[in-house]
């Protein structure tokens, strides 16, 4: 068991947010599964994504583990997410009983805000609704027209505040965010210089905050072509995942353990969690990210093959 900010996560093993976290059943199926330690959203805002069928899908290799996928932010509003989560934490048997983690975006502060509001009026609601977290997705590479933000991570800093308000208000929220494949030293450093800027005031045992829980690393490396595919694919670039990413995200969650083990506990970093994403589809894949430094891992590649038997197979289990 893993606890990420006021969550409880076990097993250690979740879904990443993807295309296929979209609908209610496939939300319920990853919450009925007694392989998955949390649900994670796909990625959704107040009013919802433009989709269609011609530019926004996915491939899988044909020989490898390796997905290739153009698919943008849900078309389904948060409105919806709020009703199915709520619908599934309901009439679940115990209340508690799994994490549901909503992953957002949005490029305005007041937009942020009101999303915010939204997830903590479902938590407000009781006991039931309180093991509801938030995780903010900073690395879409497929909006078109918009560079993810979380590589000029500094930008960021108006959004991080509205997050940073709404912790100071309910210390009991939890937050994480999702973040892109970087490449080099001063990217991850960046990250941890912008995300230091926030935490709280180290107390009389040298111990700080910091809003943000944990981060996700990584998601897909946009702009790649996948030239031989199992399913027809009528948009040739799009986010690299599943084995083919594996090697850069291990090398991502390496660089920023190795960081974190460096973090003054007067710095609120120190205890800044982990959870690993890329090729994560086998037992042993999951068992490099955890060497490499995740105290979770997640996977959407395999996962979008194979459905929730697919933390069946990473468990070891199959």
């Amino acid at each position: 068991m893993v606890q990420v900010g006021s969550l409880h996560i076990s097993p250690e093993l979740v879904n990443a947010s993807c295309a296929w976290a979209s609908d209610l059943g496939q939300l319920q199926a990853l919450f009925d599964s007694p392989d998955t330690g949390a649900v994670l959203t796909r990625t959704s805002t107040l009013e919802g994504f433009q989709e269609d069928a011609s530019s926004h899908t996915v491939a899988f290799a044909s020989s490898s583990t390796t997905s290739l996928n153009s698919y943008g932010y849900s078309p389904h509003k948060l409105s919806q997410y709020l009703s199915w989560i709520e619908s599934i934490l309901s009439a679940a048997a115990t209340p508690k009983s799994k994490p549901f983690i909503i992953s957002i975006t949005a490029s305005q502060p007041d937009v942020t805000r009101s999303t915010i509001d939204a997830i903590q009026a479902l938590r407000s609601k009781g006991p039931a609704f309180a093991d509801i977290g938030i995780e903010f997705n900073t690395s879409c590479p497929n909006i078109r027209g918009s560079t993810p933000p979380g590589y000029a991570f500094t930008n960021l800093v108006p959004l991080l505040t509205v997050f940073a308000d709404a912790w100071r208000a309910d210390n009991s929220l939890t937050l994480g965010l999702k973040l892109p494949p970087y490449v080099h030293a001063a990217q991850f450093a960046e990250v941890l210089d912008t995300l230091r800027q926030f935490s709280t005031t180290a107390d009389v045992d040298g111990h700080a905050r910091n809003p943000i829980a944990y981060i996700a690393c990584t998601n897909t490396l946009g702009n790649a072509l996948l030239m031989i595919t199992r399913l027809r694919y009528r948009r040739p670039l799009g986010g690299i995942a599943g084995d083919a990413l594996h090697a850069l995200a291990l090398g991502n969650v390496y660089s920023f353990a190795r960081l974190l083990e460096a973090e003054d506990s007067a710095s609120g970093l120190k205890n800044l969690v982990i959870i690993g994403i890329g090729g994560v589809t086998s037992a042993e894949a999951a068992a490099r990210m955890r060497k490499a430094g995740a105290s979770i891992v997640g996977s959407a590649t395999l996962f979008g093959k194979e459905g929730v038997r697919a933390f069946e197979i990473i468990s070891g289990k199959h």
